[in-house]
């Protein structure tokens, strides 16, 4: 368990990190992602604003497909660090469009930890089944019918 608690701080600094490298001119709100894999490789993220608003991807989407485009699919956890201006102010769960993308690619006991303090490490752990309850996966589709 003790192992576990440093590796979980360890991803939530790694996250408060990411948040410096946010590029946020319209909200100044920046989010940083550490996402965690199966065999220990960690992938950072930031979230990364456009002036068109949609091209806008967050810190937790962009960890998930560096690490899709790396040839890495099994995920353990997540940490996620948000506020604004640099700074971790309140809470800043992940969005509903990077909660589906978790659904597509993590299972429901994927870990989210979310960062509400960096000095001390403070963060609430939530399974993606408790943040997201019946999410629309790839078996919902009708695969034959494709």
């Amino acid at each position: 368990m003790e192992n576990n608690l440093i590796a979980n701080e360890s991803l939530c600094l790694k996250a408060v990190e990411m948040m410096s490298h946010a590029y946020v001119p319209y909200s100044h709100h920046t989010v940083g992602a550490a996402l965690l894999t199966v065999s220990g490789e960690v992938f950072t993220g930031c979230n990364i604003e456009n002036a068109a608003y949609g091209p806008t991807v967050c810190g937790e989407r962009t960890a998930i497909f560096k690490a899709i485009s790396e040839g890495h699919k099994d995920f353990v956890r997540i940490a996620v660090a948000g506020g604004p201006n640099g700074k971790i102010e309140g809470f800043y769960p992940p969005c509903g469009v990077c909660r589906q993308v978790m659904a597509e690619f993590c299972k429901e006991d994927f870990e989210i930890l979310v960062v509400t303090s960096a000095d001390p490490v403070c963060y609430k752990v939530y399974k993606l089944s408790e943040i997201l309850p019946y999410a629309f996966t790839p078996d919902h589709l009708d695969m034959n019918a494709i």
